[in-house]
């Protein structure tokens, strides 16, 4: 082979990669825009949502929400690509348990004992079981067809990952309509959101991402 056709290979198995990763970028964005409309025509930003902006409590809930996506979705990224490394983007999703951990504990003491179970329950445990993974639908669907341009070795894994961050896309935006904001309505009701969409995303990983 000469030089010039051993460039000229290399650089065409170069552009895909590079490729791919726009056109996850690409759905990742085009999923939340689906959400955010979603979300602006039928619920919107809670009503003292100028007060609330004032709350450590309130932002910390985008702190969690946001590195959940972007954590998740560079490593679907990297879980889609064989041959890559995923442990950077793994040590950047372990951070979110953690984060909630930390949270947890320091309203655990901040607050009397008795208030432990009303800031757990909250007000809208419902709602958050059932607006989160309606509001992931749209990212995971647009994240799945974006997956069906990679080659996942772990097609299961791969989905489920690419879940949670459909997730953190979904309750980035209930977050912004949800009052309850102890880390403790957090920690317990978003995880439980979450793995409805976690547990549909990682068959459908199966069935619809081998290869």
């Amino acid at each position: 082979m000469k030089t010039n056709e051993l460039i000229e290979g290399l650089a065409q198995d170069l552009r895909p990669q590079r490729a791919f990763s726009r056109v996850l970028l690409f759905a990742a964005v085009s999923g939340a825009a689906v959400t955010g409309t979603t979300f602006f025509l039928f619920l919107g930003f809670r009503p003292d949502i100028a007060q609330a902006v004032e709350s450590v409590r309130f932002l910390f809930k985008f702190v969690i929400t946001l590195t959940l996506a972007v954590a998740a979705t560079g490593t679907t990224l990297h879980l889609a690509r064989p041959g890559d490394v995923v442990a950077d983007w793994g040590w950047a999703l372990a951070a979110v348990p953690l984060l909630l951990l930390c949270a947890v504990g320091l309203e655990l003491t901040a607050l009397p004992a008795r208030s432990w179970l009303h800031h757990l329950v909250g007000h809208n445990a419902r709602l958050c079981l059932t607006l989160i993974p309606l509001f992931s639908i749209g990212p995971l669907i647009c994240i799945f067809a974006a997956l069906r341009r990679g080659a996942p070795t772990y097609p299961r894994l791969t989905g489920a990952v690419a879940g949670l961050a459909a997730s953190g896309i979904g309750a980035t935006f209930y977050a912004a309509n949800c009052n309850d904001d102890s880390p403790l309505f957090v920690a317990t009701w978003y995880p439980l959101a979450t793995s409805v969409v976690v547990i549909i995303a990682f068959f459908a990983g199966g069935k619809l991402l081998r290869w």
